[in-house]
């Protein structure tokens, strides 16, 4: 008799090795020890969802007409709210009817849109380092990743001048993310209004990552991607509640823009879930309609930490620049080091201390390590203390 096999598919063999395993292997032999980890790794905020946010779910939940399928495109309400905080905070306007799709947190639109435009073997332009939902979305639905260095000498901004005519025949998306995990980068409205015409000339769709849009310091705003003369035309923007309100957990966020491109997104949805709980949308609409203060506030938690954390490894020789947005240092390795995963071994095991090799994110993220502000900075002091050991 044959012997009987479970064999996954030759989709999700294509996908990247997990980088992290022999280090998540150690942090838990570690803390089984009962060894004192501080850890920076996790882009996952460490302060409490604002109070009247909570407050807004608990209500809700506790209405019946809430516990029952929600639908794929949202509460209208959600969608109004969405399309007026839009155009308060870019001068953007969005219909809510036909421009907005909610979604459980911006991390599942991302994984599904290719699902809804790309073919087998057709290629998407990602960025390198990367959020790694734009390969593994893209290797899922088929396609082919095509790397798009991001470079410090170009301010970690793609060139689109160097990508191959070959690989633009093929090409169906391309993703930006700016702010930008894990480099910290912003850019500019001009690179956005460059952006719109690369993809016009090309006949490509840009799915920008926001995430990050509301976490800047030293007066810096980011600009939408939307607010570029014909963006609309020709991609959509994903955005999340996740890191602006500290609701990572709750997976609440949309995409919007281009109408034909959000129907598509939408069709995908409809087939594989449904849709976000209702009493969690109606907490969305708390966190955009209602009080704004906490995210000032936040913001110098960030920042006293980023400068805490730059500041004192800069004593000890090891020079960052610092982000002006995300809560993310994107640091070069120490002179001496070349391996981003050896050293984050390093760290971990000498100094105790949680950090993201560079490697994880993409070959370009190679020389490179990620230093997480999610916790605070006492713990961010001491992490310096340690590493200065390792030094």
């Amino acid at each position: 008799m044959k012997p009987y096999m479970i064999e996954t598919s030759k989709r999700l063999k294509k996908l990247p090795p997990y980088l992290f395993t022999e280090i998540d292997r150690a942090k838990r032999r570690l803390k089984d020890k009962g060894v004192d980890l501080i850890d920076l790794g996790i882009g996952d905020p460490d302060q409490p969802t604002p109070a009247h946010i909570v407050e807004a779910l608990y209500q809700a939940a506790q209405e019946p007409s809430n516990q029952h399928y929600a639908l794929d495109l949202g509460l209208e309400r959600l969608r109004v709210s969405i399309a007026n905080w839009y155009r308060e905070r870019f001068g953007v306007k969005l219909d809510p009817q036909s421009e907005i799709q909610p979604l459980i947190g911006s991390k599942e639109g991302i994984a599904h849109i290719p699902l809804a435009f790309v073919n087998p073997g057709e290629a998407v332009l990602v960025p390198d380092p990367c959020y790694p939902p734009y390969k593994t979305g893209t290797i899922l639905a088929g396609g082919i990743p095509y790397s798009l260095p991001l470079l410090s000498r170009n301010d970690f901004l793609p060139d689109f001048r160097k990508i191959s005519p070959r690989i633009l025949q093929k090409a169906r998306i391309i993703f930006l993310n700016y702010p930008n995990n894990p480099t910290g980068a912003v850019c500019s409205r001009d690179f956005f209004a460059e952006a719109v015409r690369f993809a016009r000339r090309n006949n490509l769709i840009v799915c920008h990552d926001a995430a990050y849009s509301e976490i800047s310091f030293g007066g810096y705003r980011a600009p939408s991607f939307l607010q570029s003369e014909g963006a609309k035309d020709v991609g959509i923007e994903f955005h999340s509640l996740s890191k602006t309100h500290n609701m990572t957990g709750w997976r609440i966020g949309w995409a919007c823009g281009n109408r034909e491109i959000i129907s598509a997104l939408g069709k995908v949805k409809t087939n594989v879930d449904s849709g976000i709980f209702q009493a969690i949308q109606i907490a969305g609409i708390a966190a955009l309609e209602g009080d704004q203060t906490h995210i000032s506030r936040i913001n110098r938690i960030y920042e006293e930490r980023r400068n805490g954390l730059v500041e004192g490894l800069g004593d000890l020789g090891w020079q960052i620049k610092k982000p002006r947005a995300t809560f993310y240092l994107w640091a070069p390795l120490p002179k001496g080091e070349k391996s981003s995963l050896e050293f984050a071994r390093l760290l971990l095991e000498e100094a105790n201390v949680v950090a993201t090799p560079g490697v994880g994110f993409g070959e370009t993220g190679e020389g490179y390590m990620r230093f997480a502000l999610t916790t605070s900075q006492e713990r961010i002091k001491e992490a310096v203390e340690r590493i200065g050991k390792v030094l």
